[in-house]
Order: C-alpha cells, then sequence, then structure tokens
C-alpha cells in the first residue's frame, strides 16, 4: 500500500501544508529559546532532520518513521549527557511523529502501520522520560497529566490516519467499480457490433449460396449469377471487419458526416445485400446525425438477419425509415408464418437484445414481437437530439 511512486512534484503539492507547519513551530521555538539555555540550540539540527523525514514520508512511510524514531531516540540520548540541565520545549519531535503516524497508518500495511506506529510513540515516550526537567519537583500527577497528554495527541494521529486509510480504501473501491462498469459496456458495444455486422453479411451469403444450390441442377445459369452477389457480400463483410478492428485498434476515424442521401444509399445497399423479397421505403426529412444514422443501419441489418435466419415462409419483407417529430424511427416487418426455421450455425439468441441496447442506449424505445397470427414486427425509435 506504500505510495513509493509519488513523484516529488505530487509530494510537495501534497505535504507544503504541513512543512509550512513543522518551519513555523521551528521559528516559533527558535524566538523563545532566546535568553534561555545555550544548549537548546543543539535540538535545531535534530529538528530539522524529523522535518525532512516528516515531508518526505509519503514516499517510504514505514522507513520514514524508523529514521525519525532513530532520529528521536538518538538526539535526545546525545543532548542528555550534553547539556546536563537541558530545559524542554521541544514540540518538533511530537509534531512530526504525529504526521508521520498518521501518515505510515494511511499507507503502509497492517503490520508496517503498527510497528512504525509504535516506535515513534515509544521514541517519544524515551525522549519525555530522560528529559531531566520532567522530573524534578517529581508528582505522580505530572506524569499522568503528561501521559493524558499523549495519549491523546497519539490518538489522534492514529485516528487521523485510519479514516484517510478507509477513504482511500473507498476510492479505490469506487474506481475499479467503475473500471470494471466500463469495461463491462466496452464488451457488451463490442459484442453488439461484432454480431450485427458478421451475423449480418455472413447470413446474406448463406441465403443465396442455399438458394444458388437449390436452383443449380435445374437451372446453373441462374445459380451461377448469384456468385457475384456472394462475393461482394464477402467483400463487403472483410471490409466491415476492418473498420471494427481499425476502429479498435484508435486508426480508423470515426465519420465526421453523413448526409440523408447517403444514409439513405447504405440502408438500400443493405437490403440488397440481403436480398429476396424486401419492400423498402426510405423517407428522411429531417438530417440524421451521423452517430445515429450508424444505428439505424444496425438495426436494419439487424431485423433483416433475424428475419430470414429465424422466420419461415417469408414472402415479404417490409423495410420502413422516416424521421417524424424530431425521432427516427426504424420500423422491419416480414409475414412469416411464426414457425421458427433452424438458422444456419445456431442460435445465440442476442440479436433482440443487443439492439435494445442500443436503442436504450441512445435514449430511444424498443419493441418486437409478433404481428398478429403471423409475422415478426420490430420497431425502434431514436430520437434525433440523442
Amino acid at each position: 500500500m506504500e505510495n513509493g511512486y509519488l513523484g516529488w512534484r505530487a509530494l510537495a503539492r501534497r505535504q507544503w501544508p504541513l512543512a509550512t507547519a513543522l518551519v513555523l513551530l521551528i521559528l516559533l521555538q527558535m524566538v523563545e529559546w532566546r535568553g534561555l539555555d545555550p544548549g537548546l540550540w543543539w535540538q535545531l539540527p535534530f529538528d530539522l532532520v524529523l522535518l525532512v523525514l516528516a515531508v518526505v514520508s509519503p514516499r517510504r512511510p514505514f522507513d520514514a518513521a524508523l529514521a525519525a524514531a532513530v532520529a528521536i531516540l538518538s538526539g535526545t540520548v546525545i543532548l542528555h549527557f550534553l547539556v546536563r540541565e537541558r530545559i524542554g520545549g521541544d514540540i518538533i519531535p511530537t509534531a512530526a511523529g504525529m504526521a508521520m503516524i498518521a501518515i505510515v497508518v494511511r499507507q503502509a500495511s497492517r503490520g508496517r502501520a503498527t510497528a512504525g506506529a509504535l516506535a515513534l510513540i515509544a521514541a517519544n515516550v524515551i525522549a519525555l522520560s530522560l528529559d531531566t526537567n520532567i522530573w524534578d519537583d517529581y508528582r505522580p500527577i505530572d506524569v499522568v497529566n503528561a501521559g493524558i497528554v499523549f495519549a491523546v495527541l497519539f490518538g489522534v494521529a492514529v485516528g487521523t490516519g485510519l479514516y484517510f486509510r478507509a477513504r482511500d480504501r473507498e476510492r479505490r473501491q469506487a474506481e475499479a467499480a467503475s473500471v470494471a462498469a466500463a469495461q463491462q459496456a466496452e464488451r457488451l458495444a463490442l459484442a453488439r457490433e461484432l454480431h450485427d455486422v458478421v451475423a449480418h453479411y455472413v447470413t446474406g451469403i448463406v441465403v443465396h449460396s442455399q438458394a444458388a444450390q437449390a436452383i443449380a441442377d435445374q437451372d446453373p445459369e441462374a445459380a451461377r449469377s448469384v456468385l457475384p452477389i456472394i462475393t461482394a457480400s464477402g467483400h463487403e463483410a472483410l471490409t466491415a471487419m476492418r473498420r471494427l478492428v481499425g476502429t479498435l485498434r484508435g486508426t480508423e476515424a470515426s465519420p465526421t458526416s453523413r448526409d440523408n442521401d447517403e444514409l439513405a444509399a447504405q440502408i438500400k445497399r443493405t437490403v440488397e445485400q440481403v436480398g429476396g423479397p424486401v419492400r423498402l421505403d426510405v423517407q428522411l426529412s429531417d438530417p440524421v446525425p451521423p452517430e445515429l444514422a450508424q444505428s439505424v443501419i444496425r438495426l436494419v441489418q439487424e431485423s433483416l438477419t433475424n428475419a430470414r435466419k429465424h422466420a419461415a415462409g417469408v414472402s415479404r419483407i417490409d423495410v420502413d425509415v422516416r424521421t417524424d417529430n424530431d425521432t427516427v424511427r426504424v420500423r422491419v416487418a416480414d409475414d412469416g408464418t411464426g414457425q421458427h426455421s433452424n438458422p444456419a450455425g445456431g442460435s445465440g439468441g442476442f440479436g433482440l437484445v443487443g439492439m435494445r441496447e442500443r436503442v436504450e442506449l441512445l435514449g430511444g424505445s424498443f419493441s418486437a414481437g409478433p404481428t398478429g397470427s403471423s409475422g415478426w414486427t420490430v420497431v425502434a425509435d431514436l430520437p434525433l437530439g440523442g
């Protein structure tokens, strides 16, 4: 959990309030030390070391905590023997220790956080006990009061670290959930696009191949006339797959413009690729945005694919695409018997699910179901402003 990756600029933005506070405390102490025991000034180098360790501790919190504990102990022992009549009053070890306890509890693993916090607390307690001034005129109540103050201060430091540790954990969980949701949305979008593109073109190839096989013995010339259609469908499938792969790899630019004439022509080509008795009616009086036009084409593709794959006894398919009242409506209806045929390659059952998801993501409405005693109708209404 330790944030060793924290850069120096990020460290400066995060730690400047602590650095400022410790510098101000050191300056206030220097003002108070004027005219007092000169030995107090020997504490200044150790205070500066603690200041630096506290500021950089987010990079290596456990190591900084141990180093600070050693600095507090060594400074206290040296000054204890160097200045025997030393007057206390150095609050930097306590202030820096509180800051580093909060940081190590927040960032380090539980074991290291416990060890680092205990090391800093022990170092401060030992430093207080070696201060010759506190034992003058010894009274138990003074030790009790000092213990209570220390317990409150370091309890606040530990509590602060635990609070931010919990906040960091919640933020990581929220980020992980957000990433998982985005990945799931991308997978669903990719699944819809793959299903629409592959199923549409492959279905057209299968339908025309079956038709060619059925008439091959009776009319070889008619059967051969279907081969260019199959070849064209194969090329369209390859082109669509390359475009999709390019989009995924970030090398294929999204369409920036698509006028209604181009959209109508694309819908017509889509219908021709499927083949069969299809009646097409396209009336686009309002401009259709490029991203919406692509979805319209995919809806027509998938609806025709479903009709060819699943419906039995289809003699006519009506495809109607029109704009009205700031909405583009896609309606595809067949007159099949309602008895499902066995589609080539089986059915994954994802066509209707993908169409519904696509329409709902664009803020539209979708319905699909049988029409009376026979036939199947798909209707999608997409807002032009969506």
